[in-house]
């Protein structure tokens, strides 16, 4: 295996190389040019190198039309990717200043109305990225879809969410129940807006510099439902009494751009990424790991609800 030392070298880094985090990528932050950038250990067996490659190349026209997001580095032979010797591939993006808005498990330590003057700005910046995306060549792009078969198909991109090892037979039944009448539903919205997406802005991938925000870690992202990412971004915020309000406020600052989803079908995306996280979660963890169980419970509460209410 190369050390994180030696595949920084690649990028002419020198000095120390420190982990920074260990999550589906591991990250190091390395020093190149006097200047910071983040050395990216990419996941093995989820995105191949044309993916990976493909998503280089997004965020490089999205960085130089403008849009807030780290900007990839070649190495000193004009490379972006690097395989290592246990198959995976290493990638080095410009490094990012500030802090994430949050985090998994939480809470907002500030008032409901600064909470929801966040999520307008996020909802801001998720319709600058839609507009950015389509304003640009994106033809060569090869990525993953997060499209009817990839959400609610017979073999979801993130796994059979109805397989959580955690559920009973009974909310297994209500799980499948609930896929077929979203299936069904999803498939009835024609017009929906659909194209590129980054399918993962949760609070750990936003981050905040003073009134600015940028958007971090775009290795889930793909052709989607754009709807799909203002869901992605309420997930860590379904039991929020306040939810609704939130929502709302993530929907005008979209709609300051671009045509926003209704209030009801962003909250059907958000249904459909508490499904994706509960069989995201099954390759991730062993059978008897709680985190299956909540992602479970997460999938069943909002599945109720969608199906009870009028």
């Amino acid at each position: 295996m190369n050390a994180p030392t030696e595949i920084a070298a690649k990028w002419g880094a020198e000095g120390p190389v420190e982990l920074i985090t260990e999550r589906e990528n591991a990250v190091y932050r390395i020093m190149r040019d006097g200047a910071p950038a983040a050395l990216r250990l990419h996941r093995a067996g989820y995105q191949n190198e044309a993916s990976i490659l493909s998503e280089l190349s997004w965020t490089t026209r999205l960085a130089d039309a403008g849009f807030a997001c780290p900007k990839p580095i070649a190495q000193q032979d004009g490379a972006f990717t690097e395989q290592l010797a246990d198959g995976r591939f290493a990638s080095v993006i410009s490094w990012v200043e500030g802090a994430p808005i949050g985090g998994a498990d939480m809470p907002f330590f500030g008032t409901v109305t600064a909470h929801c003057d966040l999520y307008h700005k996020l909802g801001h910046l998720l319709a600058q990225l839609h507009d950015t995306s389509d304003a640009i060549n994106t033809e060569d792009i090869i990525r993953p879809a997060w499209d009817l078969p990839g959400l609610l198909g017979k073999s979801p991109f993130w796994g059979m969410f109805w397989e959580n090892p955690s559920l009973s037979s009974g909310e297994k039944k209500l799980m499948i129940y609930a896929r077929d009448a979203a299936h069904a539903h999803l498939k009835a919205m024609k017009d929906a807006d659909f194209g590129l997406i980054h399918a993962d802005a949760l609070q750990e991938n936003v981050f905040t510099q003073g009134s600015d925000l940028t958007l971090i870690d775009f290795d889930d992202a793909g052709f989607g439902y754009r709807g799909y990412d203002l869901g992605v971004s309420l997930s860590q915020h379904y039991s929020l009494r306040y939810l609704d309000d939130l929502t709302a406020a993530l929907q005008a600052g979209y709609g300051t751009l671009r045509k926003a989803p209704s209030l009801e079908d962003i909250k059907f995306f958000l249904m459909l990424r508490s499904f994706a996280s509960s069989g995201w979660v099954i390759s991730r963890q062993p059978k008897k790991n709680p985190a299956h169980r909540i992602y479970a419970e997460r999938a069943l509460h909002l599945a109720h609800h969608w199906l009870t209410t009028p």
